[in-house]
């Protein structure tokens, strides 16, 4: 026995049943839209070719007259010559044929798909050195103080049959041309009928779908209506819920500070303790080499070989190189401590004067700069409201940056600048240094990581501090460069810093 159904039923299934028939119905409408489209397109790129044809058609023929008119002129600057013998005439003759041959190529590329016309031009142009060397004979003749001419008149026998000829032949490329004119212009005024009438269709289907849309948007948007009221509820538990995992980040950051700070101190003592024993070994080598020296001259067969090399060559070698290596773990837990502190330090916001502050630390770094030969522009930096020395720390970083890797062919230009922009305050430090290879541009930001030759002193520290430090005030650090052609670090900051950004995390 079927279920009889409940109202509530009923009514999911005629929504359901309505959801169906209004996509059905959008979707239809969108499929036949985009078929006119299509059809607009196409017939749109059929008449496009056939403008493109019409226009290729114009400026052939327009090619060709030109030729006619380039033969015409420089017969008559012969003629000209001839009767005057004036050198003007002749500078016009010289120009007209350099520019004949180049009219003629002209012409053999736009009739290049043309059958016919490349036979005819290949005709023209045979005919045209022929009747261009026969011009140029006669004004040789006549410069040699002949008369230009074999018969009475200007033109002999042979000009005026190369002449005639070249202008049949141009005759019949203008007239096959215009042929092809009326029948792509034909065909152009098809294919723009067709463009209007797909258009006319394609704006019928529009309007439908329009309406079409709009009553299943202003459907949908009463269901919308309902749905919104419950998602400001869930939002409302949501933000609850990111404060919740902020405070838990906010725990795990510290503690990741805590962390590296008991690390860095205990790294600290079993480093000290080997530094004291190595210095202790590196004193102790002076007696026991002095007493090798003592053995060497009282008994010399009792200090064989290996044991003089040992004490003279290899302790102190590996005593070197244990020393290196101790200083520089030093200075790496010296880092991470700086970077912990950095950390953990609250900070203050304030109104920051860029200009003063770019000022003090180029004068803080003055003496390398006239060391180096650098020349140092500021421009006008905009204020903003953040952790002075937090900011003075980044920017002092980005300029010693810069005045270690200067370029050696070249002196060195360091610019700093700044804007507003979109309610962020941009800070550019621009060099032209060696420059950074694109592959690096984030990989310099990294913990202990360097890019390009190692040829400077330093750990990989100060631009992850760097980095570190625009985070934690809001912002953000990148690099523009190419090798060779110097970097710009650009930092963008708030225009003020958040309060609760301020707060120790």
């Amino acid at each position: 026995m079927k279920r009889q159904l409940e109202p509530n039923d009923l009514m999911l299934n005629s929504q359901r049943r309505a959801n169906r028939a209004i996509f059905s119905a959008v979707a239809a409408g969108f499929v036949m839209l985009a078929v006119a489209a299509g059809a607009v397109v196409w017939a749109f790129e059929r008449s496009q070719d056939y403008s493109e044809l019409v226009t290729h058609t114009v400026e052939v023929e327009a090619a060709v007259a030109n030729l006619n008119r380039l033969n015409e002129r420089i017969e008559a600057a012969r003629r000209g010559y001839l009767l005057e013998s004036d050198p003007r005439f002749l500078e016009t003759f010289d120009e007209t044929a350099v520019e004949i041959p180049v009219q003629i190529s002209r012409i053999a590329d736009l009739t290049s798909d043309n059958p016919d016309q490349v036979k005819r031009i290949t005709r023209f142009r045979a005919l045209t050195d022929r009747y261009l060397s026969l011009l140029k004979d006669s004004i040789a003749d006549k410069q040699a103080g002949g008369t230009g001419v074999t018969a009475a008149s200007l033109l002999d026998e042979e000009d005026i049959i190369i002449v005639q000829e070249l202008r049949k032949l141009s005759d019949e490329m203008g007239l096959a041309e215009r042929r092809l004119l009326i029948a792509r212009e034909a065909s152009q005024r098809t294919s723009v009928l067709i463009s209007t009438v797909t258009a006319a269709i394609s704006a019928l289907l529009l309007v439908l779908v329009a309406f079409g849309t709009i009553w299943a948007t202003r459907r949908t948007l009463r269901a919308l209506t309902a749905t919104g009221l419950e998602l400001q509820s869930l939002n409302e538990d949501l933000e609850s819920a990111v404060t919740a995992r902020t405070a838990e980040l906010q725990r795990a950051n510290a503690e990741i500070q805590r962390f590296a700070y008991i690390v860095s101190h205990d790294l600290r003592s079993p480093l000290v303790n080997v530094m004291g024993f190595t210095a202790e070994l590196d004193a102790a080598i002076k007696p026991l080499s002095e007493l090798i020296d003592k053995v060497e001259e009282q008994a010399p067969g009792l200090v064989t070989e290996e044991t003089r090399y040992a004490v003279r060559e290899d302790l102190p070698e590996a005593i070197g190189f244990i020393r290196t290596s101790t200083e520089k773990m030093d200075r790496l837990i010296n880092a991470i401590l700086r970077l912990s502190r950095e950390g953990r330090r609250v900070l203050s916001p304030g109104a920051v004067d860029m200009n003063t502050l770019a000022g003090e630390v180029v004068d803080s770094l003055q003496h390398r700069i006239d060391e180096n030969g650098v020349t140092v522009e500021t421009e006008p930096l905009p204020t903003v409201v953040t952790d002075r020395l937090a900011v003075e720390q980044i920017l002092s970083n980005l300029v010693e940056n810069a005045l270690k890797y200067l370029a050696p062919d070249r002196p060195g230009r360091i610019t700093i600048r700044g804007r507003k922009n979109l309610g962020r305050v941009l800070i550019e430090v621009e060099d032209n240094g060696r420059g950074i290879d694109p592959r690096d541009h984030e990989r310099i930001f990294d913990l202990f990581r360097r890019s390009g030759s190692q040829d400077q002193p330093g750990e990989g520290i100060g631009l992850a501090h760097v980095r570190a430090l625009a985070y934690r005030l809001g912002g953000t650090i990148s690099c523009e460069s190419a090798l060779g052609e110097g970097a710009t670090f650009r930092l963008s900051l708030p225009t003020a810093l958040a309060p609760q950004q301020g707060a120790n995390t």
